[in-house]
């Protein structure tokens, strides 16, 4: 029997629909793969960058449709942002076919950027300024299942697309925004970047080593924390809907889910009033847990309780340790901090990195080295449990992706597809999505709402 969000919430609604051509053909999904979870679900992205991308990648992994629309000319903004870039290792423009198509633009190659986040997608080129582009937009909305946009509060208003109006067309439409602040409040007309959210919601305030100044953390995470929390909540909604037979608007925002990644340390000042401060590699509450430095890199160790310490200790060949006064409990161990990472940098500095993974194995206690991006692609368990994918682009030859990080026992979860060139399925989705007529099409096409290009074959 299938899952009552299939049969309740898609199906059955659709039968007064007209029938359409099913997407998953040979044309654009991969062959012989399952259909994941959500198949049958379709995804309407109006999204770029990188919060709403990796929210809409995470719904194509499951095998939800994921209609990309993007800027007829330069597309998402991460096409541009290399290097690096992988080249294309084939003609990308097509013989002339016609007063319809366009020569695709001159890319300097498929940015890493944008290939880490647009796996599982079409790509349409659409100009929603016209009223052809907000028409097939409109025509999009009405056969979708989910809308997700990462436009400033109001701007898709100008144009038609907003929630209330979408709804008229499409009563079951999830329509989720992802925005800097929110749509209400003060704030809720401004722009927003995660590097500047990470800044004024208290994560650049406890980053980075005591004494220092803030600093930012290594990847975009407050971006892929929304983009995370959106893809949950657009599936509750989902969910919802199989028994309301309502969709509903979803306002989620940077500012929002920074401050609830804050956790134990938003709660600290919360219950206790204490206002954080930076630890470097240290926490606040747990000793030793941290960055130790060998001779020739670093280990990072975590004794998260008394046993844990007391193997530590024995390891280290300090068996009366855990005994010293100073060091019986872990609010001991905190308390005499410095004392403590002194004794233990005392060992681990004469030592290779090397050698102190050696003699920590087996012991039971929380460990690793400090790897760097290549290291860490190498690890075994990374390579053993395959999460590195291989995948055929039709222009730039085989690119390598990080997988879905959840594996499924009974679904099949994976790349489908590879990250498409701007506007490669706009004819597609046209024709066998909307029904278009040619008519329809060069219509849309001549009054500049939609744009085809003329990519080889």
């Amino acid at each position: 029997m299938r899952p009552k969000l299939l049969t309740l919430g898609i199906w059955r609604a659709r039968a007064a629909m007209p029938s359409r051509v099913r997407y998953h053909s040979t044309d654009t999904f991969a062959k012989d793969m399952p259909a994941g979870p959500l198949a049958g679900i379709r995804v309407l992205d109006l999204t770029r960058i990188l919060a709403g991308p990796y929210c809409t990648m995470l719904l194509g992994d499951l095998g939800a449709q994921v209609i990309k629309v993007e800027h007829p000319t330069r597309g998402d903004d991460t096409r541009s942002w290399g290097p690096p870039f992988k080249l294309y290792e084939r003609k990308v423009a097509g013989t002339h076919r016609g007063p319809l198509y366009r020569d695709p633009p001159a890319f300097a190659g498929e940015s890493a950027y944008y290939l880490c986040v647009n796996r599982n997608k079409q790509s349409i080129a659409v100009d929603m300024r016209t009223d052809e582009g907000r028409q097939i937009l409109i025509d999009l909305a009405r056969s979708s299942d989910v809308l997700v946009e990462n436009y400033v509060p109001g701007k898709l208003a100008q144009y038609g697309l907003s929630y209330e109006k979408l709804r008229e067309v499409n009563p079951r439409l999830v329509y989720a925004s992802i925005t800097g602040y929110g749509s209400t409040g003060p704030y809720s007309g401004r722009p927003g970047y995660d590097v500047i959210i990470e800044a004024e919601a208290g994560l650049m305030h406890i980053t980075g080593e005591e004494g220092g100044g803030p600093v930012k953390v290594g990847v975009a995470v407050t971006d892929i924390m929304t983009g995370l929390y959106v893809h949950g909540a657009i599936m509750a909604a989902l969910i919802s809907r199989s028994s309301t037979g309502r969709g509903q608007h979803l306002d989620a925002s940077l500012l929002q889910t920074q401050v609830s990644m804050l956790a134990n340390i938003g709660s600290n000042y919360l219950i206790g009033g204490t206002e954080a401060q930076r630890w470097g590699t240290r926490h606040a509450s747990i000793a030793p847990y941290q960055v130790f430095a060998t001779k020739d890199g670093s280990i990072c160790i975590g004794a998260g309780n008394n046993a844990q310490f007391s193997s530590l200790c024995h390891t280290l060949r300090y068996p009366d340790l855990p005994n010293d006064p100073r060091f019986r409990t872990n609010s001991d161990r905190v308390k005499n901090r410095v004392e403590l990472v002194a004794i233990i940098n005392q060992v681990l500095s004469e030592m290779t990195t090397e050698e102190v993974l050696d003699m920590l194995e087996g012991c039971g206690l929380p460990y690793g080295p400090v790897n760097n991006v290549a290291q860490t692609f190498a690890h075994p368990q990374v390579v053993a449990r395959g999460v590195v994918r291989k995948i055929h682009h039709p222009y730039a030859g085989t690119i390598r992706v990080v997988g879905p990080a959840v594996e499924y026992s009974e679904s099949t979860v994976d790349v489908r597809l590879p990250p498409p060139m701007l506007g490669q399925h706009t004819e597609l989705v046209l024709k066998s999505v909307l029904g278009y007529s040619d008519q329809q099409i060069e219509r849309a096409v001549s009054g500049g709402g939609a744009t085809i290009y003329n990519y080889s074959r």
